[in-house]
């Protein structure tokens, strides 16, 4: 994608200062678009956001999604043309350790959002981020297509379910109308990418790991997950954003995963990452009895492929490379600023 179009454009971005967020913002801030961010602050430390100095380029508002009153006076400042929420409760296992936090994030965040820019008539296109969890998951080969039905499992997951659902709502209720904005739900598949420091986290684990000279611990060798470097989702919100708004009819749900066939196991997942990290890396199985999280997931990409264009660029050995090439110039204390543009440029051009 060309990502001219963004060059002036006034782009509202929640979650800016999370892994995904400050990727994204980024991206925008290197397309010379006009960035305001809305979140709470960075989730983690080290923070991707920080290392980047992210807020020294851009409108960083810090605040929760949950507070309707302080989202809307920040939209109606910024007059955003576009609006990518990301902002969410992102990881399952804590959802299980704070289910009412994780729906209020996710549920009544989304709300905040669309109310915020029903309220704001400067918006012309908004792309919601939920995740590929949103499907009824029974465990099968074959990818979920975007018209199956939304049922997560865990509280994470089911969140998401809702906020695609009310994205639904919102359009069918109060957009639908001549002029009013195009908005899509993009449900992307897990990603990996450097600057990533959360817990829980397949990749995150290893570095950290290798931080401490300690094997990596598995989990769950065999969960398959529809693994995507995290400029691949990215480049399709943002091809998605542009396009709905030039062209509301395309407007819709879309799911973003690698080619069909790129799926991995966390088994494979770790055996890419330690032949890209080299050395003394390796991995052993070790289960923690946390609770249920699903074996199988995968998705089926065709709708965005043949509606948009848009194709995976890196298969998942390029994915883990990427990443351990940025690791390693973050544990040693490296440029992470220029290597995170580099890997723009590389996948943009």
């Amino acid at each position: 994608m060309n990502l001219d179009f963004y060059s002036g454009k006034r782009v509202f971005v929640t979650g800016h200062t999370g892994f995904k967020g400050a990727w994204l913002s980024k991206i925008l801030l290197t397309a010379g678009a006009d960035v305001t961010g809305f979140a709470l602050d960075p989730p983690t430390d080290p923070a991707l956001f920080s290392l980047l100095n992210l807020s020294n380029d851009m409108e960083s508002i810090i605040g929760d999604v949950r507070d309707y009153d302080h989202m809307l006076a920040a939209m109606k400042v910024a007059k955003p043309e576009i609006v990518l929420h990301l902002a969410a409760q992102p990881i399952v296992r804590t959802s299980y350790e704070e289910p009412r936090y994780t729906f209020e994030t996710n549920v009544m965040g989304t709300v905040n959002m669309l109310e915020s820019v029903r309220m704001t008539d400067t918006v012309r296109s908004v792309v919601n981020v939920t995740t590929d969890k949103v499907y009824l998951n029974v465990e099968r080969e074959e990818g979920y297509t975007e018209d199956e039905p939304l049922d997560g499992y865990d509280p994470y997951s089911n969140s998401k379910s809702c906020s695609d659902l009310v994205t639904h709502s919102y359009v069918n209720s109060f957009f639908n109308a001549p002029g009013g904005p195009a908005v899509s739900t993009a449900r992307a598949g897990n990603v990996i990418g450097g600057g990533d420091f959360a817990r829980d986290r397949i990749l995150p684990d290893c570095i950290r790991a290798m931080e401490k000279g300690e094997p990596i611990i598995i989990r769950n060798p065999r969960s398959v997950r529809p693994f995507q470097h995290v400029l691949e989702p990215l480049s399709a919100y943002l091809l998605l954003a542009e396009r709905q708004y030039e062209d509301k009819s395309l407007a819709g749900a879309y799911n973003v995963g690698p080619n069909t066939g790129d799926t991995a196991s966390a088994g494979e997942i770790a055996d890419c990452f330690v032949k890209a990290w080299g050395g003394d890396a390796r991995w052993i199985t070790r289960g923690d009895g946390g609770p249920h999280e699903a074996g199988l997931l995968a998705l089926n990409s065709d709708k965005i492929q043949r509606n948009l264009g848009w194709r995976p660029r890196w298969n998942i050995m390029e994915a883990v490379e990427k990443t351990v090439e940025w690791s390693k110039i973050y544990v040693a204390g490296g440029d992470v600023l220029s290597i995170t543009e580099a890997e723009i440029k590389e996948y943009f051009d």
